[in-house]
């Protein structure tokens, strides 16, 4: 029997100067970059949706009754990228400089990679890994009828540049 005493977790003990958009009274606010060194940023992150083998088949054939998916879901990664600030309370609005949305189908699904770039004071992970979501989303929506069991899986960043904290690769 699993009991609440079996379900703690101990998180390690943090103050709130360790947490960048905690303030000193413990309320959330948006970290002031204003004194930031504008640099070259990058991020890419991946993500899947899991589908049908029927509904692989129709995205192969170019067949899927509401059009075609994947160069609705690209534009809509790129306009989710533009969009990231107004959907996250304390992203900051960036300066967006490129997206890239790519949308492979595989035997499984569809495999989506998108690359954002600025020229800014703050990354542009949050930008990168909201392309993916609502890329997955809007593949969802397409082929929702077909495949109510369409599912979106492992969204997450791979490789992240630029900032006082360099580059960083998913091992």
């Amino acid at each position: 029997m699993v009991t609440q005493a079996t379900l703690r977790v101990r998180l390690p003990v943090m103050s709130n100067s360790d947490l960048t958009h905690i303030d000193a009274s413990g309320n959330a606010h948006m970290v002031d970059v204003a004194d930031r060194e504008v640099t070259t940023r990058t991020a890419t992150t991946v993500g899947r949706v899991l589908l049908s083998q029927q509904v692989v088949t129709l995205l192969r054939d170019g067949a899927v009754p509401k059009g075609d998916v994947l160069a609705t879901a690209r534009i809509a990664g790129i306009m989710a990228t533009k969009r990231t600030p107004d959907l996250i309370p304390l992203c900051h609005p960036i300066a967006v400089h490129g997206v890239s949305v790519e949308l492979v189908v595989v035997d499984e699904g569809v495999e989506i990679t998108a690359t954002v770039k600025t020229a800014d004071r703050t990354g542009v992970e949050m930008e990168a890994l909201t392309a993916v979501a609502v890329a997955g989303l809007t593949v969802i929506d397409m082929v929702k009828a077909i495949d109510p069991g369409a599912t979106i899986t492992d969204v997450k960043m791979t490789h992240k540049d630029g900032g006082r904290n360099g580059e960083w690769n998913r091992s």
